[in-house]
């Protein structure tokens, strides 16, 4: 086959399988979700497998115009849809070892047929065993736990690694932007820090307050309005607009990408979503978008759900804790006795009235955000997974761990 049809095949032929099970069935928004993230997961994945593969001379491909960092991007596209949108429109009850059986069978049988673009090493096969691993079963993992409503907290960090793979990695490996100074990229990193703390907030509000991810067709259940949402109507769309704002620093084409941004999230999304955010939750809805800004955080959370931070008023430690909370003037927040709390508990304990619970460190984190935009980031990054994990450590390791109360009020 000559190179041009061999392209055309390979981009056209996923597309019109996706047109056909559209035509036949359409599609419920859990499968849109799940198709739209598996066909992420598997470009960006994908990415990484033919920049490895090229490295390693597994395959190379001989190709000329619609190429980025040496591969065919008809090829990636289509390679991305077949793994992921077709399996998860057409069949997304299968069993996903049957699956991934069959689609890996049909790469191995139509690679072979990929020349003159597609140029087979001696070690190819080692190459598509990666692509299977690291592509073709997270994406039907992730597609089969969207389509049927479970792992949450897994589908949430799957479009945060697309949201920075494919709206920041690879724009910078294609553009080489990276190839800046250290010193330059270190000040950048850390300029990054804050609207990436705001986005990385704004999705694990919506996962644990709202039980849904950013994506549109798999939303939250409930209005959200704590964490950065009692600062801005529009967290992410207002941290990806920043981040790219700074990233113009480096090449013009992310003010290109900002622009974009704010225009689709002032545009289509803020018209789109706002339709749906006032036909779910009427009232509700129109009272929060009255109060709270679209793009400028206010210093002060505006719409925070009112919580309580338990502190034990009798622990040397504690005590003092619950007295600077208290003194900041904390929004919605109340700082109670440990003590009075029928419970018994062990450590500073946070109790927000939509069922928000979080204890220790996670706990102070939680109250920060009550406070003020600047000790709000502080307590955003202090939840993520890792560095809450970390610093609960350390704290229990300098004196600060669980502790009962007895009767008397007297830790022990």
């Amino acid at each position: 086959m000559s190179a041009a049809l061999v392209r055309a095949v390979a981009l056209m032929g996923p597309v019109l399988a996706v047109a056909a099970v559209v035509a036949v069935r359409r599609p419920e928004e859990p499968r849109i979700a799940a198709a739209l993230l598996a066909t992420g997961w598997n470009a960006l994945a994908l990415s990484g497998v033919n920049a490895l593969a090229l490295h390693l001379g597994w395959w190379s491909f001989h190709a000329e115009g619609a190429v980025a960092l040496g591969v065919p991007v008809d090829l990636l596209l289509g390679w991305a849809v077949l793994w992921g949108a077709v399996p998860a429109l057409a069949a997304p009850g299968a069993p996903v070892p049957l699956t991934a059986a069959v689609l890996a069978w049909l790469d191995l049988a139509v690679m072979p047929l990929g020349r003159p673009v597609l140029l087979l090493g001696p070690d190819w096969l080692r190459g598509e065993s990666v692509a299977v691993a690291c592509a073709l079963v997270p994406g039907l993992l992730v597609a089969r736990w969207t389509w049927t409503g479970r792992r949450l907290r897994a589908r949430a960090a799957t479009q945060v690694a697309l949201a920075a793979g494919l709206g920041v990695g690879l724009p910078l490996l294609v553009t080489g932007a990276w190839r800046q100074p250290a010193w330059a990229l270190g000040l950048l990193a850390q300029a990054m820090a804050a609207p990436g703390l705001l986005g990385l907030a704004a999705v694990r509000e919506f996962a644990v307050s709202g039980g849904g991810t950013p994506l549109p067709y798999d939303p939250p259940r409930r209005l959200v309005t704590g964490g950065p949402y009692a600062y801005v109507r529009n967290p992410m769309q207002t941290a990806m607009t920043g981040g790219y704002l700074l990233l113009g620093t480096l090449d013009v084409v992310f003010l290109g990408a900002a622009a974009v941004a704010f225009a689709y999230g002032a545009g289509l999304a803020a018209w789109h979503e706002g339709e749906q955010l006032a036909a779910r939750h009427g009232a509700q809805w129109e009272a929060y978008r009255k109060a709270v800004r679209p793009w400028l955080p206010r210093l002060r959370p505006v719409t925070p759900p009112p919580a309580v931070i338990h502190v034990a008023r009798t622990c040397g430690q504690c005590a003092p804790v619950g007295r600077w909370l208290a003194g900041r003037s904390p929004v919605a927040l109340e700082v109670a006795a440990a003590e009075d709390h029928p419970r018994g508990l062990r450590r500073i304990t946070y109790e927000r009235a939509d069922g928000v619970t979080a204890e220790g460190v996670r706990a102070l984190a939680a109250a920060l955000t009550h406070v003020h935009l600047g000790w709000a980031l502080v307590g955003w990054l202090a939840m993520l997974p890792g560095v809450a994990w970390f610093a609960q450590l350390c704290v229990d390791a300098l004196g600060g761990g669980p502790r009962t109360l007895t009767p008397d009020g007297a830790p022990r």
